[in-house]
């Protein structure tokens, strides 16, 4: 059956396409429409919600609850509670992105990002991503930024051609790349090493943390090495985009 999407696009150039209504919402899962996150209303119930939640359970796709307001800043329509924003890219997967760079015979590069939250942070970073020949960026599928259109505008386009991968344990793929051979190499103030003193070369992962707190201490014990890039005078640290590119171009002068 033919179903018209109830789409359009968030006001004020702010992002992804969105979706109305729970059958919709369920009509594009089914069309394979690439969904970033989906918002219901709090205390949200009947027959129509239960199968929504049940069809969700087949997807890695981040749920908020919210207040019905935060619904209606949105649209005034008939949004039966549900509205989901259509992704502008395809979320890959990293344990099938690292296994084919390897067959292709490349050395993965991937950056790492552990709670940022800033777009245009991410969109930053991306954008160095892809002009420093980092193969894939990782998030955490909670708790994280999203591909948005500000963070395409933030990374000059990069984010439609470098791989993101959105990963529902970050934990677990950490482990999963330090299984896959890379290298974990951290991003931290706290650090003692240089990170001019650290080795950049075969198989790697870089590591960045939010900047108020920094990468989280679980995953932290995971990476081989902690590095910091020392700052003169008052200021505590650089914003991780700016930290991000300096320990990105020392990997490419390393893999070079």
């Amino acid at each position: 059956m033919n179903y018209q999407f109830n789409i359009r696009k968030r006001p004020q150039g702010g992002g992804s396409d969105m979706v109305f209504g729970i059958r919709a919402v369920m009509e594009a899962l089914n069309a394979g429409k690439e969904i970033d996150k989906i918002w219901i209303r709090k205390n949200l119930e009947g027959d129509l919600s239960r199968e929504l939640s049940e069809v969700l359970k087949g997807y890695e796709i981040p749920v908020q609850r919210v207040p019905q307001e935060k619904l209606m800043h949105l649209s005034s329509k008939n949004h039966q509670g549900v509205v989901a924003f259509i992704s502008p890219i395809t979320y890959q997967r990293l344990d099938q992105l690292i296994p084919a760079l390897y067959d292709q015979g490349i050395m993965p590069f991937v950056v790492v990002l552990d709670g940022i939250t800033d777009v245009r942070n991410f969109g930053a970073i991306a954008r160095t991503c892809a002009c420093a020949g980092v193969h894939a960026v990782v998030l955490p599928q909670t708790g994280s930024v999203s591909v948005n259109a500000d963070a395409i505008k933030t990374s000059a386009g990069a984010l439609y051609h470098l791989p993101v991968c959105r990963e529902r344990n970050l934990k677990e793929s950490l482990r999963f790349l330090k299984l896959s051979g890379l290298k974990l190499i951290g991003a931290s103030e706290k650090a003692d090493k240089n990170y001019r003193d650290a080795d950049y070369s075969g198989p790697l992962a870089l590591v960045l943390g939010a900047e108020d707190q920094g990468i989280a201490p679980m995953h932290l014990t995971l990476c081989d090495e902690i590095v910091k890039i020392p700052v003169l005078g008052d200021i505590a640290s650089l914003n991780v985009s700016v930290a991000g590119g300096i320990l990105m171009y020392e990997a490419l002068r390393h893999r070079d």
